[in-house]
């Protein structure tokens, strides 16, 4: 089972990104909105900032305040002031998500191995490894967007995660992820494909908004986001990784039929 980590199994809501975004460009003068900041979510921080640059909107209003178009010493300025800024807020976002360490135990006891993927760096990652730790949360094998050649959607990362854990064929493998470039990198590694709805960036709200909702307001937002989801297709949904268990037996059925991702 290959997870990422914010919004997935620690950071309900992928918070700590999405704020630290939006305020790496008001420090420019420039206000980006909610969606705008997470609708990249998942890919490499710097390619994350190059991807909200590119937004007509975002780019017209550089343009009006710097009265040229940005340009990739831009991005890499901006990159530059992101990382020292997330890993300052890092350690205030790093609770698990609930259900986590139950999940661990019924994987431990199934001998399935655990990789995580993440769009941090190793060192944004120093903050929330040992932070994951200590509440329960210890991948077998970990890896970080600045360790391959490309992140997300590419496949490398789950590639190396695998070899890593001496899982194969891909078949055997599922990525759980609550971004839609995450579930493509599942796909471009021939594995299952498990979309978060709930506690991760889609959704965007701390536990406490979460649980402030109405049934019927969870479900409005929950139809919204697998909408969102659908252009990559995942295999399953899942509200959060307690539902995952649900998923295992689906996915064991369907590999005892014969059938791949």
């Amino acid at each position: 089972m290959v997870f990422d980590w914010a919004g997935t199994v620690i950071d309900f809501g992928c918070c700590a990104p999405a704020s630290v975004f939006r305020r790496v460009f008001q420090q420019k003068g420039l206000e980006i909105t909610a969606r705008q900041a997470r609708e990249p979510m998942g890919l490499a921080k710097r390619a994350h900032i190059a991807a909200v640059i590119a937004m007509p909107e975002v780019n017209q209003a550089w343009i009006d305040r710097f009265g040229e178009v940005p340009t990739d010493a831009d991005v890499d300025a901006l990159y530059s002031e992101f990382l020292p800024l997330q890993k300052e807020v890092l350690s205030d976002h790093c609770d698990l998500i609930p259900g986590v360490v139950e999940l661990v135990e019924t994987l431990r006891r199934r001998e399935i191995a655990i990789g995580g993927t993440t769009g941090y760096t190793r060192e944004l990652m120093s903050v929330v490894t040992p932070a994951a730790a200590r509440q329960g949360y210890s991948p077998d094998a970990a890896i970080c967007s600045d360790e391959v050649r490309e992140g997300r959607p590419a496949p490398w990362m789950i590639f190396e995660l695998a070899q890593r854990t001496d899982v194969y064929p891909m078949a055997c493998v599922a990525k759980v992820d609550d971004t839609p470039v995450g579930i493509a990198a599942g796909h471009a590694a021939g594995a299952w494909t498990v979309a978060v709805t709930d506690s991760g960036n889609e959704m965007g709200l701390t536990l406490v908004e979460y649980e402030s909702l109405s049934d019927a307001e969870k479900k409005e937002r929950r139809t919204a986001i697998e909408g969102r989801f659908q252009q990559v297709k995942p295999h399953f949904f899942i509200r959060s990784v307690a539902d995952l268990p649900d998923v295992l037996t689906k996915i064991d059925e369907k590999l005892a039929a014969g059938e791949r991702p």
